[in-house]
């Protein structure tokens, strides 16, 4: 049987092209570049991160029908490197191109409900939630979730944004109207029930053409303003949940398809891991991996999506990944100054409140852990 080109190695030379013009799309391109790829950019954002250090950019609406189809002919791959992006012109992209990871993949992951069920339909447990559409249907949630809750958009929140609590006093009819526009742009919300949950933890695994996988250490991540703050490994939980952790996000990459990445954040809870959310693309609590780690993310997801042989995620080096945000990034020259430490800048020309502007690793020996 012959093979399918398609799944056949990219040779280097060939173009990568990168849906979206954000850091991760930066560094992936720096990735790339160091094994030989060219990198073109489809972002509206002018001066972007991503296109800074890219070959050539497409500066155009995501919904551009004449910018997607000069984008196709000018790449050998699509990818993408954040889920808010219209899964219809990613599948369009998809008729010309190889498109890793798949649309399909893309429509699970940038809906909040559809990413619990998922979790749900494959056996991975998550809090308790319930799709809302009204505010009828968010007054019975609440009364069979209980209080308090999170009601969040069903689209188009990430890092806190499109969520509001509901504690014990809390009007539904003022929860839902917190939320207003974003609800009206998503077209529904979820409503999630609290966990007394340890902490959180992420896991990062690769999957390639040929089903090969491979899985970086969980992580143990820290939030503050409900931004990630810290990424911390080795992760401070028991080994039995090192090896469930990696088996989640092992089954939902196998059961979507997956080809690149797929971060799966969980929570720890007394009983164990709960799924809380996906991401099909590398991911800010997988930064550490730049410094400390055979492979890092950024690498490893080129080698899946160019259907390249995966590369060892082994981790030679214990560390921490602290962001920066906003005018954390002035802190630069003394970051510098210190011996442990791995700076990495984004390129972003205003440093807003809340604005992932960079992050900085600290390595240390590797633990016995």
């Amino acid at each position: 049987m012959s093979r399918d080109p398609a799944s056949s190695p990219l040779p280097p030379g060939s173009t990568i092209g990168i849906i979206g013009g954000g850091q991760l799309g930066r560094m992936a391109a720096l990735a790339a570049a160091r094994l030989g790829y060219r990198v073109h950019i489809f972002t509206p954002e002018t001066d972007s991160p991503a296109a800074q250090v890219s070959d050539a950019a497409t500066i155009a609406r995501y919904d551009d029908q004449d910018a997607i189809e000069r984008f196709v002919r000018s790449v050998d791959v699509v990818t993408f490197e954040f889920e808010n992006i219209p899964a219809e012109s990613v599948r369009h992209m998809a008729e010309h191109v190889p498109v890793r990871p798949c649309w399909s993949v893309l429509e699970v992951a940038q809906d909040r409900c559809n990413e619990k069920r998922f979790f749900n339909s494959i056996g991975i447990e998550t809090a308790p939630w319930r799709a809302v559409g009204s505010l009828d249907e968010l007054r019975q949630a609440i009364e069979e979730i209980g209080r308090p809750a999170v009601l969040k958009t069903a689209r188009l929140g990430y890092d806190g944004k499109g969520q509001v609590k509901i504690g014990p006093d809390t009007d539904p009819a003022e929860a839902w109207a917190a939320l207003g526009t974003g609800l009206e742009e998503a077209g529904l919300g979820v409503l999630e029930g609290f966990i007394d949950f340890l902490g959180e933890i992420s896991v990062i695994v690769a999957r390639g053409v040929d089903g090969e996988w491979a899985a970086f250490d969980p992580v143990w991540n820290i939030h503050r303003d409900h931004i990630l703050d810290t990424t911390t490994v080795p992760a401070p939980i028991a080994p039995s949940l090192i090896g469930q952790a990696m088996d989640i996000a092992h089954r939902a990459a196998e059961a979507l398809g997956v080809v690149g990445l797929l971060a799966v954040e969980m929570f720890v809870t007394p009983d164990g891991l709960l799924a809380n959310e996906m991401a099909p693309r590398p991911h800010n609590s997988g930064h550490w991996t730049m410094d400390a780690c055979v492979t890092d993310q950024f690498e490893q997801f080129i080698r899946a999506v160019c259907g390249l042989p995966l590369g060892n995620p082994e981790r030679h080096s214990d560390a921490e990944m602290k962001n920066l945000i906003g005018a954390d990034a002035g802190q630069w020259l003394d970051i510098l100054k210190d011996p442990s430490a791995r700076l990495h800048l984004y390129g972003k020309a205003e440093a807003r409140p809340g604005r992932k502007m960079g992050h900085v690793n600290r390595i240390r020996p590797r633990s016995d852990r």
